[in-house]
């Protein structure tokens, strides 16, 4: 799922570049989530999120011109301080252990920091099988509602606990032509955080349509029913 979302987005930048601008006709950008700095472009990864917020470092900057709504040129190239999204003033922060990492400070994201990682890393550096799951020290469950927010549901560091958790989610059947029952309504959406000792925990989505739990390691994947007794215990 992340690789492919990765090659999407390229894809889409490159037909940005390439088009032409049409007189007379609106021109809607589908912008990627970059922020621009000294002089590397850094991306959005929504696979992972800061550990703690301790490791965030010094401030090295701050956003001079947010892109989206005031750009309508395809050829427009970002330069520092450019941010697809951001609101000008934005703080940059750099973030303990990482050299090719930045952060802003985002409340609508679990531990509070949105993390962006150059562009030029490879692409499947957080998928799932990447993971070093010998390392994991804490697993915790998130659901979020438009009313609370993100909200933990459960937390494991026991070692039996995080051992059982990792089995079932290595465990995932690939299922990329399944399709969930929304017949009843919209899936119920939980988020898996696995952490290790480093500034980064791996985040992953798990959907429940009522009857199947799935969830994205890189294709869609069927999750045993295993998963629903760990899904709650807050």
């Amino acid at each position: 799922m992340a690789l492919k979302k990765w090659m999407l987005l390229c894809t889409i930048c490159f037909l940005l570049s390439a088009c032409q601008l049409v007189p007379g006709k609106q021109v809607i950008i589908e912008w990627v989530d970059v922020i621009q700095w000294d002089g590397q472009q850094y991306e959005a990864v929504y696979e992972m999120v800061l550990a703690d917020r301790s490791f965030i470092d010094r401030e090295i900057g701050e956003v001079s011109f947010k892109v989206a709504d005031n750009v309508t040129d395809t050829s427009y190239k970002f330069k520092d301080g450019d941010a697809a999204f951001h609101e000008k003033g934005t703080k940059l922060y750099a973030i303990k252990g990482l050299e090719d990492a930045i952060a802003i400070e985002d409340l609508s994201v679990i531990n509070g920091y949105r993390i962006y990682i150059m562009r030029e890393d490879p692409p499947n550096r957080w998928l799932f099988e990447q993971v070093p799951l010998e390392k994991v020290q804490k697993i915790e469950f998130y659901t979020f509602s438009n009313e609370k927010g993100n909200q933990k549901t459960a937390s494991y560091t026991d070692q039996s606990d995080l051992d059982e958790i990792q089995i079932i989610l290595a465990n995932s059947q690939l299922a990329p032509s399944f399709e969930p029952n929304v017949s009843n309504g919209d899936t119920i959406r939980y988020d898996v955080l696995l952490y290790t000792d480093e500034a980064i925990a791996f985040q992953y989505g798990i959907q429940f349509d009522g009857a199947t739990y799935f969830w994205f390691p890189f294709e869609k994947a069927i999750l045993p029913n295993d998963i629903q007794p760990f899904l709650l215990n807050d």
